[in-house]
C-alpha cells in the first residue's frame, strides 16, 4: 500500500511540474508582430489568430465561424441605412455583441485539442507568450477562451471610446481627437464606415471586422503611440540592449535604476523641471555604481496630445547634460500612469534577458516615491491593471526604493489601448 501511495506521490508531483512548466512565461519567446505593433500589442491572440497559417485556416474554413463571419459583414451593410447619422448605432455595429462573443466562445472551446492547430497555438505561442499570464492557472482551453473573450472586450472599449465617444480611464489624456456631437462627426464616422466596408468585404476570419474597426479608429485618432520605436530592441534601446549581455550582474546591487517622468503641462516645453530633477537624482544613483543601466520611462502624455515623449526627453537630457553613457539607459517611452511605468519595466527586465530575481529601484521625487513605497500604488494597479506587477523591497533613501518585477507584468490591459 505504501508503495502505491509514493508512486501516486511521485506521479503527481510530476504531474504538478509539466504543468506548471507547462504554463511559464518565456523570455526568450519572440513575440510576434503581425500587422501592426499597435494590433500585436493589443489583441495578441488575435495576432496569433491571423499570422499562424495552420491556424488561420483551421478557423477559416471552420462552418459555424464562417456564418458568423459572413453575419457579421451583413450587419457592417445594413448599418449604412439601418443607422443613419445616429454615432452610437454605428459604433454598435462594428462591436461585438455579448451573444457574438459567447457563441464564438462555445465555438472555440468545441473546435479545442490539445494536438489540433489551437491546441499547438496555445502551447508554443500563448502560453510562453506570457501575454494572458492571469489566466495560467486554468486549463489550456479556458486559457484560449479567456484570451479571445479578452480580446474582443477590448475591441469594444476601443470603439466604444474612439469612435462612440465614451470616457476613457482617464480623459484628460486619452479622450478621442473630434467632437462626436459636432454636426461634421457623422459625416466622418460615414466615411470611416465605408472605409471599414472596402477593407473587410473579403475577410474570412471572424474578428477581421470589428478588430479593423478598431484599428482604423486608433489611426485617425492620431493614438498609434503604443508602437513608436519598436521594434526597441533594434531601435531606441539598440546600444543598451547590446550591451546587457556583457554585464557582470554581480557586480552591481541593483538591476536597474528606474525614473519615472513627469510630463510638463504646457504645449511647447519637451521635459518638465520636474522631469529634470528627477534625471539628475538618478544620475548620481548610477555614478555611484547602483546599477549598469538607468530606465527612463514616459510617454506622449502630458499635455493633451503631446508630441513630447518624456522617456526620450529624460534620455537626452542624460546623455547630453548629465554625460550619462547613451548605452547605459534604457528607454520606456509608452508608459502613462506611475502603474505601467512601474509595469513597463518589469517587462522589459524580462524581455531583454536581465535577471529577473535582482532587486531594482526607483529614483524619483519624495512625494512619488512615497506613492510608490508606502501609499497607494499597489492597490491603484489592482484597480486598473488587475495585478501588481511588482514587489516592494526596503527604502534606501527619500528619494529611492526598491522593488522587485513581477511575471504579472506581463499581462496585457485591454482597456488602455494606448498602453495594453
Amino acid at each position: 500500500m505504501k508503495k502505491i501511495y509514493f508512486l501516486l506521490l511521485f506521479w503527481l508531483t510530476l504531474s504538478s511540474f509539466h504543468y506548471s512548466q507547462a504554463q511559464s512565461a518565456k523570455a526568450n519567446y519572440e513575440l510576434l508582430k503581425g500587422k501592426s505593433f499597435v494590433q500585436s500589442k493589443n489583441y495578441y491572440l488575435l495576432t496569433l489568430f491571423q499570422n499562424l497559417p495552420e491556424v488561420k485556416n483551421f478557423l477559416s474554413n471552420d462552418a459555424v465561424l464562417k456564418n458568423i463571419t459572413k453575419q457579421k459583414i451583413e450587419a457592417l451593410n445594413n448599418a449604412t441605412n439601418q443607422c443613419q447619422s445616429k454615432v452610437s448605432c454605428i459604433a454598435e455595429s462594428m462591436q461585438f455583441s455579448e451573444a457574438e462573443i459567447q457563441e464564438i466562445s462555445k465555438r472555440l472551446g468545441e473546435l479545442y485539442t490539445e494536438t489540433n492547430a489551437l491546441g499547438k497555438m496555445v502551447s508554443v505561442h500563448l502560453i510562453p507568450s506570457g501575454t494572458y499570464i492571469l489566466s495560467q492557472k486554468l486549463p489550456a482551453k479556458e486559457q484560449l477562451i479567456k484570451a479571445w473573450e479578452q480580446d474582443a472586450h477590448g475591441i469594444n472599449f476601443t470603439i466604444g471610446v474612439y469612435v462612440a465617444g465614451q470616457k476613457p480611464n482617464y480623459p484628460n489624456i486619452d479622450s478621442i481627437s473630434f467632437k462626436v456631437t459636432h454636426k461634421s462627426y457623422p459625416q466622418l464616422l460615414g466615411d470611416l464606415h465605408k472605409t471599414l466596408l472596402e477593407e473587410t468585404k473579403n475577410d474570412n476570419l471572424f474578428f477581421e471586422p470589428s478588430l479593423t474597426a478598431a484599428l482604423l479608429a486608433l489611426e485617425i485618432n492620431e493614438r498609434e503611440q503604443v508602437a513608436d520605436y519598436e521594434p526597441m530592441a533594434s531601435t531606441v534601446n539598440k546600444l543598451a540592449f547590446d550591451r546587457i549581455k556583457t554585464i557582470n550582474w554581480k557586480a552591481f546591487p541593483y538591476a536597474v535604476i528606474l525614473v519615472p517622468g513627469a510630463g510638463p503641462e504646457e504645449p511647447e516645453v519637451a521635459l518638465s523641471a520636474e522631469g529634470m530633477l528627477r534625471c539628475r537624482v538618478a544620475a548620481l544613483r548610477y555614478f555611484e555604481g547602483l546599477a549598469p543601466f538607468v530606465v527612463v520611462s514616459g510617454g506622449n502624455v502630458h499635455p493633451y496630445k503631446t508630441k513630447f515623449n518624456e522617456a526620450i526627453e529624460m534620455k537626452k537630457f542624460m546623455v547630453e547634460k548629465l554625460k550619462v553613457p547613451a548605452n547605459a539607459i534604457i528607454v520606456e517611452p509608452h508608459a502613462r500612469h506611475t502603474t505601467t511605468n512601474m509595469r513597463n519595466t518589469a517587462r522589459l527586465i524580462f524581455r531583454y534577458g536581465m535577471p529577473f530575481d535582482k532587486a531594482c529601484i526607483t529614483s524619483t521625487s519624495k512625494s512619488q516615491s512615497m506613492y510608490i513605497q508606502e501609499l497607494n500604488l499597489d492597490k491603484r494597479c489592482e484597480k486598473e491593471l488587475n495585478h501588481v506587477p511588482y514587489r516592494k523591497g526596503k527604502r534606501l533613501s527619500e528619494t529611492e526604493a526598491e522593488f522587485y518585477p513581477l511575471i504579472e507584468a506581463l499581462q496585457i490591459n485591454a482597456l488602455e489601448p494606448l498602453d495594453p
